[in-house]
């Protein structure tokens, strides 16, 4: 149940790799350009490294350790009340011999249902944990596509791909149509300004 930076990272991006992120900016209205084919001018195309991205954007930082102190508290939580379980265990099976039958009878059924509750309790906790990703998770991404989205228009971008080392679906880009330093700068600004 122990959230890393790192196993938060793959799952969190893997939304992100999922190709492109589209945004359309300016229209062309020439009738003559409207009916040639569309061939993309390089300039159109630009590209954001994730793994950059995943690593220098201050929002993923603090998603990432928002959620490991989550995962921190609740597994720290489940420990507790499993050690707490285990001394009753362990001191019913201490004073077994020295009961009646039927108060053995009743401590082992109370004890079943403790460790029922027990282990729907750490269910529980992790699917609530699943839920927190997922929604941290969408934040990040419409957080990203509403920035690139603006950025595109902005910059006059046709599209813009994320590209991330071992990634097939992007297998090799011209450097100078990287676009990750300026991003992942006004990504932090926009951000700073927001936590103030």
């Amino acid at each position: 149940m122990k959230i890393t930076a790192s196993n938060f990272t793959r799952i969190t991006l893997s939304i992100l790799i999922a190709g492109s992120i589209a945004a359309c900016s300016k229209t062309k209205t020439d009738s003559a350009t409207a009916t040639k084919p569309a061939i993309a001018d390089k300039s159109e195309i630009v590209f954001i490294n994730q793994d950059s991205l995943t690593a220098k954007y201050n929002y993923v930082k603090d998603m990432a350790k928002r959620l490991e102190d989550k995962g921190k508290a609740a597994q720290s939580d489940a420990g507790g009340r499993e050690q707490a379980f285990q001394r009753e265990v362990a001191e019913y099976q201490k004073n077994m011999n020295t009961i009646t039958a039927d108060q053995r009878a009743t401590t082992e059924q109370r004890l079943g249902r403790e460790k029922q509750e027990l282990q729907t309790y750490e269910q529980n906790t992790s699917a609530q944990l699943q839920n927190d990703r997922a929604t941290e998770t969408q934040k990040l991404y419409e957080k990203v596509y509403e920035f690139t989205k603006q950025y595109a228009k902005e910059k006059g971008y046709k599209m813009v791909l994320t590209f991330q080392n071992g990634n097939p679906g992007l297998l090799y880009a011209d450097p100078t149509r990287d676009i990750t330093a300026d991003v992942i700068k006004r990504l932090n600004d926009a951000y700073a300004k927001e936590k103030k």
